[in-house]
């Protein structure tokens, strides 16, 4: 398709042309963008019309900007999930087509805090199981996990050397995760969890706190994951009613 082939308005066919050109590998992923001067010139549009479609594409995390350096094509996601769907980070990885390995950071028990005896309905003195790990696809760390669970609810056999944490609860704990309650926020540059995932400075995190369930509604898991934002991607089934 040629610029100014259709009636649209011709951002919306700098938006197509860019997406096709980036599917076809004329721009590589991570491969910085011609100036704005030159790549309006190419496709025979003005800046302002190149400019507005380069927001958009930005927006989309199509492309990624780099105040004084440049404009360059996004990494496409490696893992895609509606959030609607409760899986383990470990079925997320092996859907994509990629072995999943975990780097066990630290375990601890600790006393129940405030924000535990409210989450987990627990008395002040329960035990709250603390487990930190980082989750790798191809020996690659895109997942950094914290995982809270009462210490009663696990067997005494319990092995962090396990990847997941829903296996362990349903096959040595008898206790089957039905639900979760989701919140997904976008977090920048971590001075912790960034460099250990290994992220670019621009690189952001999309961190996901859920508090679980099992099938008798009682809440016995609770996690925070730092997900890589330019390798994993969800999206919500949302339906009018």
């Amino acid at each position: 398709m040629s610029i100014k082939s259709d009636n649209r308005h011709l951002y919306l066919q700098v938006i197509d042309r860019l997406k096709q050109d980036i599917a076809d590998g004329v721009y590589k992923e991570k491969e910085k963008l011609p100036s704005e001067f030159d790549l309006a010139k190419h496709l025979g549009v003005s800046r302002a019309t190149l400019r507005e479609a380069l927001r958009i594409l930005e927006e989309e995390n199509v492309i990624i900007r780099r105040h004084g350096v440049g404009t360059f094509v996004n990494v496409k996601p490696l893992f895609t999930s509606g959030i609607e769907q409760l899986n383990s980070v470990t079925a997320m990885i092996k859907q994509a087509g990629m072995t999943p390995g975990t780097i066990f950071l630290s375990s601890s028990t600790q006393d129940a805090t405030e924000e535990d005896i409210r989450r987990f309905s627990c008395s002040i003195d329960e035990e709250i199981f603390v487990m930190e790990r980082v989750r790798t696809a191809n020996g690659e760390p895109v997942v950094y996990c914290v995982d809270k669970v009462p210490k009663r609810i696990l067997p005494e056999t319990f092995s962090h050397a396990e990847e997941s944490i829903f296996h362990i609860l349903e096959e040595k704990a008898n206790r089957r995760i039905t639900y979760a309650v989701a919140q997904i926020e976008p977090l920048g540059y971590h001075e912790k969890i960034s460099p250990i995932l290994e992220c670019e400075p621009e690189t952001a995190l999309l961190v996901l706190k859920q508090m679980h369930f099992d099938e008798m509604d009682e809440p016995i898991l609770f996690s925070v994951n730092y997900f890589k934002a330019d390798k994993f991607s969800f999206h919500v089934l949302r339906k009018r009613i």
